[in-house]
């Protein structure tokens, strides 16, 4: 009788024990797979932005040049203007 007793306690809480810590155990792999997922959307933005960046610069400095050749800026400030985008 006392084993019936101790087994019917014993094992559905033992079960009830591995159970949280399998669930544990996915919670985390969980939350590595989306922290995972979420640094590489962010390294994605970050490119996408590095390119943009790229492209507006060189978007300005084919107007500094189209300003140069119709005579609207001179040599020098287009070398100053060109200098100021290049360092920033």
């Amino acid at each position: 009788m006392e084993k019936i007793i101790f087994f019917g306690l014993v094992i559905p809480i033992m079960a009830y024990v591995l159970y949280l810590g399998g669930m544990a155990i996915m919670n985390g792999f969980n939350a590595k797979e989306a922290n995972r997922a979420e640094k590489d959307e962010v390294e994605e933005e970050s490119k996408t932005t590095i390119s943009n960046d790229n492209t507006s610069l060189s978007d300005e400095l084919a107007k500094l040049n189209t300003l140069r050749e119709s005579g609207v800026l001179t040599q020098e400030e287009f070398e100053k203007a060109k200098n100021k985008l290049l360092n920033t």
